[in-house]
């Protein structure tokens, strides 16, 4: 019964028409695309079709198709774009509720009639000289018919002062300099880039969530650009470096690719589009081309060039004085849950205390001060836009007694110090609450947590201030935030970053007793101290040994330093010859400031962890 329901015959109902074939062309288009290259976008074009497919009115636009199910801000917004092209090209009252001649209809075309579509793809989404001439109906394929040489399939070039086309350039140039490293992280690229491109790399546009950054994942999908290490690092592939040359030839004024490499003076409908996708590879855009006068830089020396760019980049992210506020940064956790009525208190001191604080996540420490810079509001514009933020070298972890103690239990204590020295800020403090007769009833003796606050001020290095309560603490806050603002209130502050500079050290500035200028932005800060981020196998190992009592965070960092991974330590363990020999391989393995060795005790203890066959006793 079942084989004769398959095989019912009699008269189908007629499936109807789209009313928007234009929508549903270019969302196959889009759909195939991602396809190709194994995004995940692809899944949420198809729903789109699904829906589109199954509504019965025509749409004047992309907005009106909000009501749709699958469809967001980001779809609605390429289709506009694209509607806004089909306009200029076929001008204000060309159709859009019907293709054009020779294009069949979309949606529902079986996997041979896949290169029509491609072919259209080609003619929606990257415009040629041909124009009209590049939609023939002859056949399919590549390099045949009418259009000749321009029918095969285009090499991509990013728009000239684009983002794709400054990293391109910023990557060559620093390349051709004798002795460089071969690569540049994130930041560094940007600031050497902003130079050469119209968009910003770190703002939006207004109305829109892209920035000149976001062309990096195209250059990345497209074998220009690699991406490795972590912190990231960014440096060109043969292809990205031969395209990279031929773009740096053209800025000279000596281009020798007319066809592939495109002249200054070419109109926007000449120019090839340039692809770029968000960071996150939610969905592709076309960079948006607002400038129609380029100029070429002239050609100078590398070291002048290079000196030049460093000089732009210092003044591009300075704050000077009184264009500044310094704003006291309280983590949420010290706002909500826990004691209630002692947190809200804090709060509650600091405003009766006239504080300009902000509270919000930090992800190491429980207070830092930033200076933020002061913006003033767009006209027209409902939120002001965002200021600069840098951190100040002061961060301060906050802890009560019952928390010191609970800390030291679970190990907390010893990886948040560790945290805290490896943040990047120079300054760091303890605050500790004594909470009265509270010490006297906790699982530790009080001389064990009295022993812990001095070592963590003479053997880890941090100031560490005393206060009774929880209003003393609103009271030393209010205090540090009147000194900070009365000590940077006369200091040009430069963004420095962590990945060039390093975590350590502190300038000649700071050993005369002036307040070192260089901060790093909290957006640096707060993403390099996520405590769950992706971690290399090194920083893995560093935490496994930290693990062991009594190895501390010098030491392990001393063991790292001639093993930094588990797989090179066992390998020095089976080069021993005896057994006494592997128990004292890392003995003599010199640590911390005074360089004392690291002993036979701790090195017979991390020879036993790696090395035991079954479980330890």
């Amino acid at each position: 019964m079942p084989a004769s329901e398959a095989v019912r015959l009699g008269r189908k109902r007629a499936l109807p028409s789209c009313p928007n074939p234009l929508f549903l062309q270019w969302l196959t288009e889009l759909r195939d695309q991602a396809k190709e290259k194994g995004l995940k976008i692809q899944y949420t074009y198809q729903k789109a079709i699904s829906s589109l497919n199954k509504y019965p009115l025509p749409l004047q636009n992309a907005k009106e198709a909000k009501i749709l199910q699958n469809f967001g801000d980001g779809i609605c917004k390429i289709l506009d774009e694209k509607l806004q092209r089909y306009y200029r090209e076929n001008g204000a009252g060309a159709p859009i509720h019907s293709l054009p001649q020779g294009v069949p209809p979309p949606g529902r075309q079986d996997n041979n009639s896949l290169a029509p579509s491609r072919k259209v793809n080609r003619e929606f989404c990257i415009i040629n000289a041909a124009g009209d001439q590049g939609k023939d109906k002859g056949g399919g394929g590549g390099g045949g018919g009418g259009g000749g040489g321009r029918k095969k399939k285009r090499e991509y070039v990013p728009q000239k002062r684009s983002g794709g086309h400054a990293v391109l350039l910023v990557l060559y140039r620093q390349s051709q300099i004798p002795g460089s490293k071969g690569y540049m992280f994130k930041m560094e690229l940007q600031a050497e880039a902003q130079q050469l491109c119209d968009k910003s790399f770190t703002v939006p546009d207004l109305g829109s969530k892209y920035t000149a950054w976001s062309s990096v994942s195209t250059l990345i999908q497209r074998n220009l650009l690699i991406k490795t290490h972590n912190p990231a690092r960014y440096s060109l592939t043969e292809e990205g470096l031969a395209l990279a040359e031929r773009l740096e030839s053209v800025e000279r004024g000596t281009k020798d690719d007319p066809e592939e490499v495109r002249s200054e003076g070419e109109e926007e409908e000449v120019g090839v589009v340039d692809l770029t996708g968000s960071d996150d590879g939610e969905e592709e855009k076309e960079e948006e081309r607002e400038s129609s006068s380029l100029h070429s830089p002239a050609e100078r020396p590398r070291s002048e060039a290079s000196s030049q760019a460093t000089n732009r980049k210092a003044n591009g992210e300075r704050l000077l004085p009184g264009t500044y506020e310094i704003i006291l940064c309280v983590d949420f956790i010290e706002t909500t849950g826990g004691s209630h009525h002692c947190k809200q208190e804090l709060v509650k001191e600091l405003q009766r205390n006239g504080v300009n604080f902000d509270v919000r996540k930090l992800n190491v420490g429980d207070f830092l001060w930033v200076a933020r810079e002061k913006v003033t509001p767009v006209p027209g514009q409902l939120r002001a836009p965002e200021g600069k933020e840098l951190v100040l070298d002061y961060i301060i972890e906050r802890k009560r007694m019952d928390d010191l103690c609970g800390s030291i239990i679970d190990g907390r204590c010893r990886e948040q110090k560790f945290r805290l020295k490896r943040c990047g800020l120079r300054r760091p403090v303890y605050l500790v609450e004594e909470c009265g007769k509270a010490a006297s009833h906790l699982s530790l003796p009080e001389s064990t947590l009295q022993q812990a606050i001095v070592n963590t001020q003479v053997v880890d290095g941090f100031f560490v201030k005393r206060v009774q309560d929880v209003r003393e603490s609103a009271a030393y806050l209010t205090v540090m935030t009147r000194y900070l603002t009365k000590l940077y209130q006369n200091c040009t502050l430069i963004c420095r970053s962590r990945e060039l500079e390093g975590d350590g050290g502190g300038s000649d500035e700071e050993e005369r007793g002036t307040p070192s200028c260089s901060l790093i932005s909290f957006q640096e800060f707060n993403h390099g101290a996520i405590k769950n981020k992706c971690q290399t196998v090194r920083e893995v190992f560093a935490r496994q040994l930290m693990q062991v009592s009594g190895l501390s965070g010098d030491k392990a960092a001393a063991i790292l330093e001639l093993y930094s991974t588990p797989h090179s330590l066992l390998a020095a363990y089976e080069q021993c010859a005896s057994e006494a020999e592997k128990e004292k391989l890392l003995s003599s393995i010199r640590y911390g400031k005074l360089k004392r060795n690291l002993g036979p005790a701790l090195s017979r203890t991390v020879y036993q962890l790696y090395c035991t066959q079954g479980a330890l006793s």
